[in-house]
């Protein structure tokens, strides 16, 4: 007799179907039981206002929780970045896996890289992170881009470029990876012009708090230094006292080392040894006037509490520089 199926909670859209079947074909490998996806949908989803006017992008989240908590399904997979930075009690982050690609990508007409945008190009994102920076990108280089407020999934924004409405729109890389149109990006911009959303590449395995066995199981899909970064830069997002939407950008990455691992070392897939990680941060006004981007390096962190430490400290800096008052309206 066949094991009863575990239900896997996702949002309906593309994206999200795309990366819970992902994660239900290695959470049936790791159980040896079948893994059906339930499509739920969100306010999110279906509401066309702004994502800052309805709460920010936790609207994707609270449908899944709910129905977590209803126990219409077993666990859930939501996109990291969307995940309010306070963790409910009765639901356990029971995994987040290894990450794909943080950074931002650019897919623009006639194949053009940022550096190419034309003084007056129309760029669309729905993203306040990204238009500050883009905003300071194009000020640092005299450059006069128009960003355009867009919503939708990925087939709607690559939309209003392939129509000529927009010159280009700006994406993450994990979604277009993960639908596999990774192809129509023209340009991977750095993290050092663009810094990714805290979370961003990553997704988030959750379950209820008390189902120890369920939790043990999925836990096996966690990996530790994809954990302690995103922990570190959502500690940073929740001192700063920021909302989802909130213009902030965060990454906690290792540093590239030149000495290379010995046997028995701990060490990177690249054999590289991990000494360090470095966590970055941005805050800055829509306009790109003005932007408070500062880091720190530290020890790789080796438990939760020292990952939110680092995230705290960063904040801190921040706070101290003036971030707060570049975020207008503070989330509580």
């Amino acid at each position: 007799m066949t094991e009863q199926a575990l239900r896997l909670g996702t949002r309906g859209s593309k994206l999200a179907v795309a990366q819970s079947g992902l994660v239900a074909d290695a959470v049936s490998q790791v159980t040896g039981r079948p893994v059906e996806l339930v499509k739920i949908t969100t306010y999110g989803d279906t509401s066309r206002e702004h994502l800052s006017q309805i709460g920010g992008t936790g609207v994707f989240v609270t449908a899944l929780r709910d129905a977590l908590l209803r126990g219409e399904v077993d666990f859930a997979v939501h996109s990291l970045k969307d995940l309010p930075t306070v963790q409910p009690e009765e639901l356990a982050l029971a995994a987040v896996p290894l990450r794909e690609d943080p950074r931002d990508v650019l897919v623009a007409r006639d194949g053009l890289k940022l550096t190419d945008l034309p003084s007056g190009a129309r760029v669309g994102t729905g993203s306040a992170r990204r238009m500050a920076q883009l905003n300071a990108y194009a000020r640092n280089h005299g450059l006069a881009i128009e960003t355009v407020p867009i919503r939708g999934n990925v087939d709607t924004r690559i939309g209003y470029v392939r129509s000529g409405e927009l010159d280009a729109v700006i994406l993450a890389a994990a979604g277009l990876n993960r639908v596999g149109r990774i192809g129509e990006a023209t340009d991977f911009i750095p993290v050092d012009t663009i810094l990714p959303a805290p979370g961003q590449g990553a997704l988030a395995v959750e379950c209820v708090a008390h189902d120890a066995d369920l939790i043990a199981s999925l836990a096996m899909l966690d990996d530790p230094l994809t954990r302690v970064a995103v922990t570190a830069e959502r500690s940073l997002l929740n001192a700063l006292e920021a909302g989802c939407t909130a213009p902030v950008g965060a990454l906690a990455d290792l540093p590239p080392v030149l000495d290379f691992a010995r046997d028995g070392e701990d060490s990177q897939a690249d054999g590289q040894i991990v000494k360090e990680m470095r966590l970055r941060g941005v805050v800055g006004t829509a306009d790109g006037s003005t932007l408070v981007q500062l880091s720190t390096t530290g020890p790789v962190p080796e438990t939760h509490e020292q990952a939110m430490a680092l995230g705290r400290e960063l904040a801190a800096e921040m706070l101290a520089k003036g971030a707060a008052g570049l975020m207008g309206e503070r989330a509580h």
